[in-house]
């Protein structure tokens, strides 16, 4: 049976980028169809963290950090198939260890996901404010 490999990546390939997202359902918040757009979503990342299954993707946490304050992580998503293994929890963890103890970690959940970030303990805000996007 092959491991999951966690590791910090520079970049990922776009399809296997879009893939994991359509397969964890959060393709759906996502603009996939503009490959140009999904493309600078990914270059723009200063922390990628993979979970992969004999070196396929089947989980990605995607963040913008400065390594020593904040860390904003806009993109958590663990293939369907792969989901309730601790796949999604490792990913959160490794990317905080990642961005340094200093570092607050800021996520925004998709409404289906909510109960997750309960059930693993992670602390919910009361003092956060948001300009959504305009497309």
């Amino acid at each position: 049976m092959d491991e999951i490999v966690y590791a910090r990546e520079a970049s990922i390939g776009i399809d296997e980028f879009i893939e994991v997202l359509r397969q964890s359902g959060l393709g759906e918040r996502r603009p996939l169809a503009d490959t140009e757009r999904m493309a600078r979503m990914i270059a723009n990342a200063n922390l990628i963290v993979t979970a992969r299954k004999a070196q396929r993707l089947v989980g990605v946490s995607r963040a913008l950090t400065d390594f020593a304050y904040c860390c904003y992580l806009s993109d958590l998503a663990v293939d369907l198939a792969h989901q309730g293994h601790g796949i999604g929890k490792r990913l959160i963890a490794e990317t905080r260890r990642l961005a340094g103890p200093e570092s607050m970690c800021l996520l925004l959940s998709a409404p289906d996901s909510m109960g997750f970030y309960k059930s693993i303990g992670m602390p919910q805000p009361d003092n956060a404010f948001l300009y959504k996007r305009e497309r």
